[in-house]
């Protein structure tokens, strides 16, 4: 139960689809579901359709040449209704839907907490971040980082873009379950078709091909789940999910419990998601591309609605699952709970809807996938080969850059999908660094004028150990810091104590076990490498400015004397060179807003 939060690794997984005989023991069916086949062929030439015309359309319309705003941000022209859509979309992936049901099959409701805590996340990041970001013109999440701190701030952009690649493997890895379930198509095909159709679309028309797909990928989601939902809620082999006896007067628990020992597991992944899901370059992506800061805001509510909506029939499939009689149905249970959804609907509602709910998922996967791997990629060619390697690329160059950094991730994500079968595990796991070392960065950066690469690049390290000392046991990494463990109640024990006689030589004395949970390590771990950054910038700040030490000991170049003032002040900012509303001392020197030092007139130290 220690890893009830995050799920735990399923069995193998599914290599056949299962019939029950009249014995009620499963047997294999090799066959290809060519009817379901042909369904998913057509939907997915209708999806790269829609995605090339799209891209082709802005093209016709556009009256330059293809640049960074154009291909990453679809020219900053994005509707509210398809930012909507597409931002929607994009939350609710693949992982979303399957490792949500699977989620609330093993665990329960309780413990399915990223479909709420990330849909929550969009409400906060509208909240506080939105309007500061789309303000400021930038082109990535990570803009802010390099403007102000240099090639330093592009450390930003690396877990940032793993955590993409590990979200995109994980839906892929979804829909791979999900094809082999309901069609018997190999796995592996699966994910390798699904992630080329996306990235064929998305290099043909970067943000807007895959918002306009994100449109129509989002209807057929909706019109999917709750088509097939009244089918699997009514199936003469699914006991009743409400409270109350229900077949046999018989009970499905699918609400869970949070043991008293795990509450700090259950806050910790609460705050993960809540705060976790904020540092997103896809959601900065459609946030920077629409047309002003207030319609930003209005697209983080709507998706932030969209995703909380699209909990309800996920979860649901869930407690279906775990009121279904599966040895009536299959012959067994379910070897593999991550794909507890696609099995509900292979044999729990008729063909046709089955056909529907799977293009659902596949429209799921291919709605996150194309944008988590156009986010990634961007980040990668703008703030880590532009701003470290080629900082006088032209934007053909970089966006040669962005298309080949597209395939490469894309090649990550597939082989990550293929290699490692657990889905809710990835969905969660991949806010994790994200949080601890992303999230603080970005609050500072945004909120406190005064930090500065010092702190940046201190806490960033030391978040990043802190956690690896937690240990990641996903990644095989052992546990070597511990801040304290949750004891439980006395009613909680995992091995009863044994007291042997004094006169019995065969028996063997065991001290008793009670249950412990870890404290909400994660949060400790943020929370540290956010007073790092608050402190070490602080200080620096004031040793600098204050002259306590001389510039020329300044190895990073945070700041610099004015040659108006004469006063130490930081060397750049946060906005962009080009941006609107940033004013500095020397400008207030030269309208007579500020005083200079007497030493100083017109420039010139006397």
């Amino acid at each position: 139960m220690a890893d009830a939060s995050l799920g735990s690794p399923s069995g193998d997984a599914l290599n056949v689809a299962v019939n029950a005989t009249a014995e009620g023991d499963p047997v294999e069916d090799g066959s290809i579901n060519v009817l379901g086949l042909t369904s998913i062929i057509v939907f997915y030439l209708i999806v790269l359709a829609i995605g090339v015309w799209a891209g082709w359309n802005q093209k016709r319309k556009q009256t330059q040449a293809d640049d960074q705003e154009t291909v990453m941000l679809a020219g900053r022209n994005i509707g509210l209704l398809v930012g909507v859509m597409t931002m929607g979309a994009t939350w609710v992936g693949g992982g979303f839907i399957n490792g949500s049901a699977e989620a609330t099959y093993k665990y329960g409701l309780i413990w399915t907490q990223a479909p709420v805590g990330y849909g929550l996340s969009l409400f906060i990041s509208g909240t506080f971040f939105a309007k500061k970001m789309r303000d400021s013109a930038y082109v990535t999440m990570v803009d802010p980082f390099t403007q102000k701190y240099g090639k330093w701030g592009a450390l930003q952009a690396i877990p940032s873009a793993v955590s993409e690649i590990f979200w995109s493997a994980s839906i892929l890895g979804a829909l791979g379950s999900t094809l082999q379930v309901i069609l018997n198509l190999d796995i592996n095909i699966s994910i390798i078709v699904s992630a080329v159709i996306a990235v064929m679309y998305t290099l043909l028309g970067g943000l807007i091909s895959v918002a306009y797909t994100d449109v129509f990928q989002l209807f057929f989601i909706a019109f999917g789940l709750f088509l097939a939902l009244p089918f699997a809620l009514n199936h003469e082999h699914v006991n009743s999910i409400a409270p109350g006896p229900g077949i046999d007067n018989t009970t499905t628990d699918w609400i869970g419990t949070v043991p008293s020992h795990m509450w700090g597991e259950w806050i910790d992944v609460a705050f993960l998601l809540l705060l976790g899901g904020i540092p997103w370059q896809c959601y900065y992506q459609r946030v920077l591309s629409s047309k002003t800061s207030k319609r930003a805001v209005f697209l983080s509510y709507g998706g932030g609605l969209i995703a909380l909506i699209m909990t309800v029939p996920s979860v649901l499939f869930g407690a279906i699952a775990k009121a279904t009689d599966w040895k009536a149905v299959i012959g067994r249970e379910p070897d593999n709970t991550s794909v507890v959804l696609p099995l509900c609907l292979q044999y729990l509602t008729p063909p046709v809807v089955a056909f529907f709910g799977l293009g659902a998922i596949s429209a799921a996967v291919m709605s996150s996938t194309d944008s988590s791997m156009l986010s990634a990629s961007t980040m990668l060619a703008r703030n880590i080969y532009k701003v470290v390697f080629r900082p006088k690329a032209t934007e053909k160059e970089v966006l040669f850059a962005l298309w080949g950094f597209i395939v490469f991730n894309c090649t990550c994500a597939t082989a990550l999908a293929i290699h490692y079968k657990s889905i809710y595990d990835l969905f969660v796991l991949c806010g994790d660094f994200v949080y601890v070392m992303v999230f603080p960065q970005l609050l500072l950066v945004l909120y406190f004028d005064k930090s500065n690469t010092y702190g940046s690049v201190f806490s960033f390290f030391i978040g990043m150990a802190l956690r690896l000392a937690c240990g990641v046991v996903k990644l095989g990494i052992p546990v070597g810091l511990s801040f304290g463990e949750i004891h439980g109640d006395d009613s909680c024990i995992v091995v009863a104590p044994v007291v042997c006689k004094e006169d019995d030589e065969s028996c063997v004395e065991v001290a008793g076990e009670d249950c412990v949970g870890p404290v909400p390590f994660r949060t400790i771990v943020m929370l540290i490498s956010l007073f790092c950054h608050f402190g070490i910038s602080s200080l620096t700040h004031y040793l600098f400015v204050e002259e306590k030490i001389k510039t020329k000991f300044d190895f990073f170049k945070c700041y610099k004397v004015s040659p108006t003032t004469g006063l130490v002040e930081q060397a750049s900012s946060r906005h962009l060179d080009n941006a609107p509303g940033t004013i500095t001392l020397d400008e207030l020197a030269s309208n007579g807003s500020f005083i200079p030092r007497p030493e100083y007139s017109n420039g010139q130290k006397h």
